[in-house]
């Protein structure tokens, strides 16, 4: 994943970049209606089905200490984050909770205290296992969903827009172009930033598997089944460090995926967008934003088991990775887009490598499913 994740981010860091337009601007601006509209309904849909199935698994979290029903939970949690978005901004959002965070580190203690097999880790790690089996599919396009989920794409190429105009370039003129020392160190900050999410995904995989696995427990129906996982290093507490994670982790994801899909809309359709407008000043837009958000509530008043609401919301995901990657791939290596700044052949031929392992886990998926 972490190449995957790599070239997914820093190719959409960079259209936003080059461009100084978002995602689906540009979309709508160099290619045809049949591109752009089939692709805005997958980025839209499969982002308010993630939001949704995110409020759901906070809720299950917050579940294990507050006895409300998961879905009036949901709601709760909907108007908290919807009252932040609309009354402060999405940087006081990020201030608050992006630490968060880090108690996702707690799975790198609960791994090592739960002293798994050093030599079943290392060949499980380095020598590839695979499965042409449903579930052994299902997984892996779940994990390339939710890692590399539509919402990532448009939100990335948008908050480099956002940041330019933070710095006095407001209109599109003045936002054009990236200078080579601009794009490396993007490159730079965005290998980082992968190689942490990626080491912290390999650890969350590993503790599980050192904790539940062992244990038998390998079908997860509640929060409470998945909390386990941090007993090693939290004993008793471990609810509370899920709890502390999941929270921490949602309250940036969701209002991520419901803006990425106002995003979308917005420039699709043409409407004045961005979070350094003020709601009265981009109605619309921040109007968008309370739909989706309320969409992602009402799923969970269908009867959907949280837990298995995130790993099929990362399948849906996974079937949408595939065509938007293409796509940005296509959008980066345009003269008239990118003018001088199109991809060396090296980044093509990753891409390329990404786009060809996103479609054909998906094709594997579906094949099984007929078998």
């Amino acid at each position: 994943m972490l190449p995957m994740t790599f070239v997914v981010v820093y190719l959409s860091a960079k259209v936003g970049q080059v461009s100084g337009q978002g995602l689906f601007r540009v979309i709508k601006d160099f290619y045809p209606r049949f591109v752009l509209y089939p692709t805005l309904v997958g980025a839209v849909v499969s982002n308010v089905i993630e939001a949704g199935a995110d409020l759901g698994g906070m809720a299950a979290a917050i579940n294990l200490f507050v006895p409300l029903p998961i879905p009036w939970l949901v709601a709760i949690i909907a108007v908290v984050i919807l009252a932040l978005q609309f009354l402060g901004s999405y940087a006081a959002i990020r201030n608050i909770f992006r630490w968060l965070a880090l108690t996702l580190l707690a799975y790198v203690g609960s791994a090592l205290l739960a002293r798994p097999d050093i030599g079943e880790v290392l060949r499980g790690t380095l020598i590839p296992h695979i499965e042409f089996n449903r579930d052994y599919l299902t997984t892996v396009v779940a994990i390339i969903g939710t890692t590399l989920s539509a919402y990532i794409y448009s939100w990335q190429s948008n908050q480099e827009v956002e940041e330019k105009i933070e710095a006095g370039q407001t209109s599109v003129r003045q936002r054009k172009g990236a200078s080579h020392r601009e794009l490396a160190r993007s490159r730079r900050d965005v290998l980082i930033g992968m190689i942490f999410s990626n080491v912290i995904m390999y650890f969350i995989i590993l503790s599980t598997a050192a904790t539940l696995h062992k244990a038998g427990k390998t079908d997860i129906q509640t929060a409470a089944d998945a909390a386990l996982a941090l007993e090693p290093l939290a004993g008793k507490a471990a609810g509370v460090l899920f709890l502390l994670g999941v929270a921490g982790v949602g309250f940036l994801a969701v209002p991520v995926m419901t803006t990425g899909a106002a995003y979308d809309l917005a420039q699709a359709r043409g409407w004045k967008h961005g979070l350094h407008h003020e709601p009265g000043g981009a109605r619309k837009f921040y109007g968008a934003i309370a739909v989706f958000t309320i969409a992602g509530v009402l799923m969970n008043f269908l009867g959907l088991n949280p837990i298995r609401a995130l790993v099929w919301s990362g399948v849906v995901q996974g079937f949408s990775t595939p065509p938007i990657l293409l796509l940005v791939l296509l959008m980066t290596s345009n003269r008239k887009i990118m003018g001088d700044k199109t991809n060396s052949a090296g980044l093509n031929i990753l891409g390329g490598l990404t786009c060809l392992a996103t479609f054909g886990a998906s094709i594997g998926l579906m094949v099984s499913w007929f078998i």
